[in-house]
């Protein structure tokens, strides 16, 4: 008789923790945040690089919104994780779940497992936070998500290019999830580039929702580059959100509102 050795799958955290989403669609409403370590990515405007590395740690809010973290070790199991969900899920407080990082679908393995049980053990809908370069790994997860915030990167901007990749991931996502976009832009966007990136939209549908969002400026020790990140000028987004429009319905301009609140 064979052994069975098939290891309980695990994730290596960040954190988690509740807070005001700040992004996109699902901007002002409360989630329990779980951020992934680890991020195949190098965006040059990247505001979370500890998260590209597995760190030994992660820190686990106790109390929603309270930020009294806890300290646990890497690699977490799923009924771990489920335990720490379960204790954020206080009544009606929480619209979703957000799967953010880093890169969640590094993790895809884990989430096949762990996000049926989540959603039973919560009711939350899921919303998966994603580089949008992944296709493959998010056919794996797409029966247990509800919506997707798939960013598209701007070689310009981020230093990355997947325009095939994101063409299939868009595919993918839509019409089957609750789907949006959102483009970095800075000082230093490429109009060019913003064009193929609303055809590539449009190509879809041009229902599909579209967010621009200026970067927000680095501190000089955070820069990844000898670039500076700049933010566009007021003239800059309004020209390229109507340039967008010829092609797309939905064009919205929302910086990083959770800044603004001084929220993780």
């Amino acid at each position: 008789m064979t052994a069975n050795t098939t290891a309980e799958p695990t994730a290596r955290l960040i954190e988690v923790f509740s807070a005001i989403q700040g992004e996109g669609l699902n901007v002002g409403t409360r989630q329990i945040f779980i951020r992934f370590a680890l991020c195949d990515l190098r965006c040059h405007f990247c505001d979370s690089v500890h998260t590209w590395h597995t760190p030994a740690d992660c820190r686990i809010e106790r109390s929603p919104g309270l930020r009294d973290f806890e300290i646990h070790s890497n690699p977490v199991l799923i009924p771990v994780l489920l335990e720490w969900i379960e204790r954020q899920n206080l009544p009606c407080l929480h619209d979703s779940i957000s799967l953010t990082g880093g890169e969640p679908l590094l993790h895809a393995g884990f989430l096949k497992e762990f996000l049926p049980q989540a959603r039973s053990l919560t009711g939350l809908p899921i919303y998966l936070e994603t580089g949008g370069h992944r296709p493959e790994q998010l056919a794996m997860i797409l029966p247990y998500l509800d919506s997707v915030g798939m960013d598209l990167k701007l070689p310009s901007v981020s230093g990355e290019s997947y325009w095939s990749e994101h063409m299939k991931f868009l595919q993918i996502c839509y019409p089957n999830l609750e789907t949006f976009i959102k483009i970095i832009i800075s000082h230093h966007t490429d109009v060019a580039e913003l064009e193929q990136a609303a055809l590539l939209v449009a190509d879809i549908s041009p229902d599909i929702p579209v967010f621009l969002q200026p970067v927000t400026p680095l501190a000089d020790s955070e820069q990844l580059n000898k670039i500076p990140i700049l933010a566009p000028t007021p003239a800059q987004v309004l020209t390229w959100q109507a340039l967008m429009k010829k092609s797309l319905k939905q064009v919205r301009v929302i910086p990083q509102t959770h800044k603004m609140l001084n929220q993780l």
